[in-house]
Parts: structure tokens; C-alpha cells; sequence
């Protein structure tokens, strides 16, 4: 079995709209496309995961005004610390919003 895992995001400063795209569960809404401004995003989140055996992962999330936070990496990238920090100040600077961390 072969899975195929694509994560797409697109950041257009010009026309101030953010795209996410994600493969959810197999079916038929399969597709998850969100369409953002990049306005009604508050803050880049670092958060600290615990796996289930107990290993502490760090997870870099969009904070949106009115809906929750999206997950921008996944648990299993394995970046370290100083990647995910470095991937959060980049796009913390590119959509001018400040770097939560929990």
C-alpha cells in the first residue's frame, strides 16, 4: 500500500489571501481547500505535543480570527527545534503577525 501524503500552502501577500490545501480521509470530501485573508490571521503558534510515548513534538499552527488554529506541520516531519523556529519567524516576518508559544 502506497499513501501519498501532499501538504500545500500558498501565501500571496499581493492579493492578501492564504490557501491551504490537505488530503483528509479517504471518501467522498476527501479535499480540504481553505481560502483565507491574510488579515484574519492573529499569530503563528509554536506548540509543544506529547506522542504517545510520551516524546515531546514540537507543532507550528496558523492562528485565524473566529476559527481556531490550523495545523501547518505535521507530527510525524520530525523537525527540530531550531527548524520549526526558524520556519515560524519567516512566516511570522512574510505576514507581519506576531510568534505565540505554548
Amino acid at each position: 500500500m502506497i499513501i501519498l501524503v501532499v501538504v500545500m500552502n500558498r501565501f500571496d501577500r499581493k492579493e492578501g489571501i492564504v490557501c491551504v490545501f490537505r488530503w483528509g480521509f479517504p471518501g467522498k470530501n476527501r479535499r480540504i481547500f481553505l481560502r483565507l485573508l491574510m488579515k484574519d490571521i492573529q499569530s503563528i503558534r509554536i506548540a509543544v505535543k506529547e506522542d504517545i510515548y510520551a516524546r515531546r513534538i514540537l507543532v507550528l499552527y496558523m492562528e485565524i480570527r473566529g476559527q481556531g488554529a490550523i495545523p501547518l506541520t505535521r507530527t510525524d516531519d520530525n523537525l527540530t527545534p531550531r527548524e520549526i523556529e526558524q520556519k515560524a519567524a519567516e512566516l511570522a516576518y512574510f505576514l507581519r503577525v506576531p510568534i505565540e508559544v505554548f
